[in-house]
């Protein structure tokens, strides 16, 4: 429980980092105040993982569009199938 009142905590959101270095308490109020803004993907970790993940990402916002809705190749159109007739 006492890494709970430490301040090694960060909230994070889809626009990036909102807070680092808080303790958790403060870290969950921030979250509910966010979330009363409107501000969607918020999700509290550890200072150590929001560095991971700033230091690998630096446009996360961008690079999440961009796997949202990959672009696929146009597809290759086939000709119709045609219809065995019955041998007799």
């Amino acid at each position: 429980m006492s890494e709970l009142r430490e301040q090694r905590w960060s909230v994070m959101s889809e626009r990036g980092c909102e807070a680092s270095s808080v303790n958790y308490g403060e870290a969950a109020e921030l979250v509910r105040q966010l979330r009363g803004e409107k501000i969607y993907g918020l999700c509290i970790v550890s200072d150590e993982a929001a560095r991971r993940y700033n230091s690998g990402n630096n446009n996360g916002a961008t690079r999440a569009k961009e796997n949202a809705n990959p672009v696929a190749p146009p597809a290759k159109k086939r000709a119709p199938r045609r219809k065995n007739a019955k041998r007799s």
